[in-house]
């Protein structure tokens, strides 16, 4: 069943532009759950510029759904990860100067390290691993070997490509993966630039979808429609 996790990442970027404590991402994350989200989401960044460790400890308390820890694969953050007892760790490539996540991993690159020092410390505290992939068969067929629970397709590129052919091109990409990773065992969940106008499409055309991350789209319509209202429409879009 299609579910739709919500990341409050955004919430704390508008309370860390003022140095405040208001809006809190925790009660955010209370709402989002109440309104019908499934789970919630968040990218502890190395260079902290939203969520923080305190916010992580808090939302580990009140989180009745999927605790999805979004991060890069270093050392501080599969300790932390592995303390908080998260349900997913979703491992992500990360860079100082990006705004937001640009693409998936590079699965060839990293291979050899997830495999020796990544995936054994949270295999063994129980946290199901999910890698953040562009729709390549390559980096899918390496996220089976692995042995990573599921693999969160990139929507990014499907999401920023204008109607038309390149729309397309990119749905039957994000298609052609979905089948590959659940052939494989894969779980197969999406994220990245999904908003109203283009998640229908998405559902319509990419089978075995699990998980859905949305976060500042959501976050931008809750400012004239109420995060509740918000939530729930996109919550029942997701499960159709």
């Amino acid at each position: 069943m299609r579910k739709l996790l919500v990341n409050i990442d955004h919430v704390a970027t508008l309370r860390n532009a003022r140095g405040e404590t208001v809006p809190d991402p925790v009660e955010a994350a209370v709402v989002a759950e109440k309104a019908g989200a499934s789970g919630i989401v968040f990218h502890l960044r190395e260079d902290r510029r939203h969520i923080r460790d305190d916010d992580v400890i808090r939302l580990r308390d009140v989180v009745q759904g999927i605790f999805d820890f979004e991060m890069a694969a270093t050392d501080e953050m599969i300790s932390f990860c592995s303390r908080m007892k998260a349900d997913y760790a979703t491992l992500v490539p990360e860079s100082r100067e990006e705004l937001t996540t640009e693409g998936g991993l590079n699965m060839r690159k990293v291979k050899e390290d997830f495999e020796q020092r990544v995936f054994p410390p949270l295999k063994e505290n129980g946290i199901q691993i999910s890698l953040f992939v562009d729709p390549a068969e390559a980096d899918i067929r390496i996220s089976a070997e692995l042995g990573a629970e599921a693999v969160e397709l990139h929507t990014g590129t499907y999401a920023n490509a204008p109607s038309g052919f390149a729309r397309e091109k990119e749905l039957d990409r994000l298609r052609n993966a979905a089948e590959m990773a659940h052939e494989l065992g894969l779980k197969v969940n999406a994220g990245h630039g999904l908003n109203f106008s283009n998640i229908q499409p998405l559902l319509d055309n990419v089978p075995h979808l699990n998980d859905i991350s949305i976060g500042h789209a959501l976050i931008a319509d809750a400012l004239f429609n109420g995060l509740e209202n918000t939530v729930r429409r996109m919550a029942d879009l997701i499960r159709g």
